[in-house]
């Protein structure tokens, strides 16, 4: 297998690479690609030195697969050249995720779209992935209505530089230094910000907005009406998401809680042992708990699910599109 990964020097591209080596792929050739400031410095994987190099118009020839983990922008212009080269493009930025004829995949909820590709495969938003593996099994059982839902996005989900502004910060008040935020719209040092991504007409986010339109996608459920806020907490590894949701009929707990055991890749929690940041950073499943009826609706449930942002919402749900269509090929 030959595979290429784009902005391989990025905090989503470097947990890439973490991610293929855990896997065991026979990889018989590795390409890392980077941004000029990047290029020439070298990463160490799979027992040698990689040099990072600048994309080119044939870099991608002969690869079966390339790993996207750079800017929409970016994505768009090299999607041309990846379709040339004749390899399978996964996208973890969000320029092809609404595209009708690309599948938006988590492999434990809707893997059988990724079959339908024609070379280009998107990677969900982080928020999204970790709140749909965790509402899948209840969607498997009845239809899924509606959601309120409220996020908790570690500082992770800004890259590195989002990790080292958190870092900064903490330093800097440490030593009753001026705090000058660049990478969140304010202070985020021993604060929580309600916003991510730009504000829309209807008053919400584009990041807010994603969980509705992918959540779509994926589930199989254009019905479903998702009211979401998300905030960006001073953690540094981890998303959490508070979720309410109605389901089309009344379901039995017992029965949840059975389906959430069985589905791959979901740990479910009991109030003994309430998901946490700190517990599901770095490993790639998704922890959910604090599962309980609404008050309000009879059809409603509650829960409280956590992911490692970097891992799961990210680098190891791309790698594992890869391994899906491996164990699934169809020569």
């Amino acid at each position: 297998m030959k595979i290429g990964i784009l902005g391989a020097s990025g905090a989503v591209g470097r947990q890439m690479i973490r991610c293929l080596e855990e896997e065991n792929f026979a990889i018989d050739e590795l390409r890392l690609f980077s941004s000029n400031s990047s290029a020439g410095k070298k990463i160490r994987c799979f027992g040698n030195e990689y040099e990072l190099k600048i994309v080119e118009e044939r870099s991608f020839d002969g690869l079966d697969y390339v790993l996207g983990a750079v800017s929409n922008d970016l994505s768009k212009k090299y999607w041309p050249m990846i379709q040339k080269a004749g390899a399978v493009y996964v996208d973890n930025s969000s320029a092809f995720r609404l595209q009708e004829d690309v599948p938006l995949v988590v492999p434990e909820v809707n893997g059988k779209d990724a079959l339908k590709h024609k070379g280009l495969i998107a990677n969900p938003n982080c928020s999204t992935i970790i709140t749909m593996m965790a509402v899948a099994p209840i969607q498997r059982l009845s239809a899924i209505e509606s959601m309120v839902a409220s996020t908790y996005q570690a500082v992770s989900g800004a890259g590195n530089k989002g990790i080292e502004e958190l870092e900064e910060q903490i330093e800097e008040l440490r030593e009753n230094k001026e705090v000058n935020p660049s990478v969140f719209p304010k202070q985020i040092a021993y604060n929580c910000i309600a916003q991510i991504g730009d504000f829309k007409e209807n008053g919400y986010t584009s990041e807010e907005m994603k969980l509705q339109n992918e959540g779509r996608k994926i589930l199989h459920n254009e019905d479903l009406k998702v009211c979401c806020t998300c905030v960006r907490v001073p953690v540094f590894r981890s998303h959490c998401i508070s979720v309410r949701l109605v389901t089309k009929d009344v379901l039995n707990m017992d029965e949840v809680i059975e389906a959430m055991k069985q589905q791959k890749g979901l740990v479910y929690c009991d109030n003994e042992d309430v998901p946490s940041p700190l517990q599901t950073s770095d490993q790639n499943d998704v922890y959910v708990g604090r599962l309980r009826k609404d008050l309000i609706d009879d059809k409603g449930l509650c829960l409280w699910c956590c992911g490692d942002q970097i891992r799961k919402g990210a680098a190891a749900n791309a790698v594992q599109i890869i391994k899906y269509l491996e164990e699934n090929r169809q020569d």
